[in-house]
């Protein structure tokens, strides 16, 4: 019987779903931001977050409109790149009018640093910080992206191996962890960013933080500048006992990380997973059949001509598109049996030929005339409201909307294309500007990995925020029985399923039947399809990888293509509109002076 409804899952959508019908658009006649405005490189606008507040947005955003085209420093003589900014009327709205959830959870906090910092630099004011015996650990993250604690105590999870309550803010409880297991004070100066172009141009504009959480595009992206430092040997040592992240991550995400590389140097190297998950479409049941949206091509489908949204950036959006463009080779008995199905999959979805562009921008086109919005957030009030259909999403988010829909007694289901589905993760690296060969900072950031790797924190995390992390836990079962406590089937259960699990909790090739769950047949098609995602769902997965500047040069332009209106192509029925709307304006202001000279 499932059970988990994320702490976040309880925050009313009624705000979110008046804003969305109040600026939702088909991007007939709207250009976003991303198109309008066009930022020299030096002052395009970072997203910057105060330590210990949090971002207005209320939910994760995870990839903004632009390919990767961020804003790079003047001295690299890039000024003529554009940054192409993912700004929605939405969002604009939800930061001006929002509270700051996690502030007053952690104000207590900035008061000290902003005191010990006083008028000193930075740099000066952290290494203060350290000749007084205190690491000051400035943390960046994702929006609503960690536990805030404060729980009620119904909301105690009641495992075999024990209760799970969260009482005070992660990062207080670390900072308290942290001095009782070594002994020395951590101040953490915890912020959060909006998307990853954000936190990229608030590094290139000279903001300093020793850890971040950025996406896996946005890792490989900071690899490749060799921005990052290497996880210290000592925190692969499985044989220490808070290596939690070591003891604990997924075998499977552990050889992806091991598998991928970033010119010969792989993942591992410099990232410790946090949360994970798949793409995919959130549809409404009574509308449309799991069969219709187990293909990327419904987005383009005039059968539901305004009942779809789909996502406002150009890296989801291509993704999408590539799978319905080349859904005849995806989906073809000779691709998917081929012995090398893994590398072929990831090079066909990772296709940015000069043609496929174009095909792209073409079945882009026509996709903008049959969607409901181009939207970033507002599609889980969308789709909860009954405005659309379909969504296409992130099964966090998917997981999260479902959520929220049996809350007011509405079924929503997650299905994922069978042509192929990205695989992303967020994952924590260190960056040489913060740690600055700094090993107790660095000890203290591992620390801080480690931390929120511990098994009873990471169920914490996943309860709060809804996404599924990368741990399964090792030789700790609590992470399986959580999964066990909101997915498996009560005994009276009539109609039940068996889903392995397996490849995430075991390692591979064991067979470990004691990682097969007996679930709800309906579980097949919901929350437990966007949490932990099927073997085959993640056999047809595939990463996306980042763009270089040639590569970001040609998407960027085919999504300003699509996005925004083209003069030539322009309808005669809306030329006349607007010749109307025209003369009545004229007449409006007209008619008052014929009749005074009349009179």
């Amino acid at each position: 019987m499932f059970k988990k409804v994320p702490k976040r899952a309880k925050i009313p959508l009624f705000l979110t779903a008046v804003l969305s019908a109040a600026f939702v658009g088909t991007g007939v006649l709207s250009c976003p931001a991303d198109c309008a405005v066009v930022l020299p490189a030096r002052t395009a606008g970072a997203a910057v977050v105060s330590a210990g507040s949090a971002g207005a947005s209320g939910v994760q955003e995870r990839i903004p409109a632009a390919a990767g085209n961020t804003a790079e420093p003047a001295a690299d003589e890039k000024t003529g790149e554009a940054v192409i900014e993912d700004q929605t009327e939405e969002a604009v709205i939800e930061d001006q009018t929002e509270d700051q959830a996690e502030e007053a959870v952690i104000e207590d906090k900035t008061e000290d640093q902003a005191e010990e910092a006083g008028d000193e630099s930075r740099a000066g004011s952290a290494a203060a910080g350290q000749s007084e015996g205190t690491i000051r650990l400035r943390v960046s993250n994702w929006e609503e992206y960690i536990d805030l604690g404060d729980w009620d105590e119904e909301e105690t999870i009641e495992l075999p191996s024990g209760d799970i309550i969260g009482e005070n803010s992660m990062v207080r409880d670390f900072e308290d962890w942290y001095f009782e297991t070594y002994g020395r004070r951590v101040k953490v100066e915890y912020s959060t960013f909006g998307t990853n172009e954000d936190l990229y141009n608030m590094l290139t504009l000279g903001d300093e933080y020793d850890l971040v959480c950025p996406s896996e595009y946005m890792i490989m992206k900071l690899m490749a500048e060799d921005r990052l430092v290497p996880l210290s040997e000592e925190f692969f040592d499985t044989s220490l006992e808070y290596n939690y992240y070591s003891r604990g991550v997924s075998p499977f995400i552990r050889r992806m990380f091991e598998e991928k590389e970033i010119d010969g140097e792989p993942w591992k190297k410099y990232a410790a997973g946090y949360m994970w998950g798949v793409t995919g479409i959130v549809y409404n049941p009574e509308d449309v059949t799991y069969e219709q949206c187990s293909t990327w091509k419904i987005l383009g489908d005039p059968a539901f001509r305004h009942r779809v949204t789909i996502k406002d950036n150009v890296r989801d959006s291509y993704f999408a598109a590539v799978g319905a463009v080349k859904s005849d080779l995806l989906t073809s008995e000779e691709f998917i049996s081929s012995p090398d199905y893994a590398l072929r999959l990831e090079e066909e979805m990772n296709d940015t030929s000069p043609e496929m562009i174009a095909r792209v921008q073409e079945y882009l086109k026509d996709v903008k005339d049959n969607v409901y919005s181009f939207e970033t957030d507002s599609g889980k009030a969308d789709m909860i409201t009954g405005k659309v259909a379909l969504n296409y999403q992130w099964s966090g988010d998917a997981v999260y909307t479902l959520d929220q829909a049996d809350e007011d007694d509405f079924t929503l289901e997650f299905a994922v294309p069978m042509e192929s589905t990205n695989i992303y993760f967020d994952g924590w690296v260190m960056l040489q500007c913060g740690i600055n060969g700094d090993p107790d900072r660095q000890h203290a950031a591992e620390a801080f990995i480690n931390f929120l790797s511990r098994p009873d924190n990471v169920i914490r995390n996943m309860y709060y925020i809804g996404y599924t992390s990368v741990l399964s836990g090792g030789e700790d079962p609590r992470i399986l029985e959580y999964a066990q406590y909101n997915y498996e089937a009560e005994d009276d259960e009539e109609e039940t399923a068996e889903y392995d699990l397996g490849y995430f909790f075991a390692e591979e090739g064991s067979g470990d039947e004691d990682y097969v769950l007996t679930v709800p047949s309906e579980q097949l098609h919901r929350q437990l399809s966007g949490a932990y995602p099927s073997e085959d769902v993640i056999r047809r997965s595939s990463i996306m990888t980042y763009f270089n500047e040639e590569q970001n040069a040609a998407i960027n332009q085919m999504w300003i293509n699509v996005r925004c209106l083209d003069i030539r192509e322009f309808p005669a029925a809306g030329w006349l509109v607007l010749a109307a709307a025209a003369g009545a304006v004229i007449w409006l202001f007209v008619r008052p002076w014929i009749k005074n000279k009349a009179g």
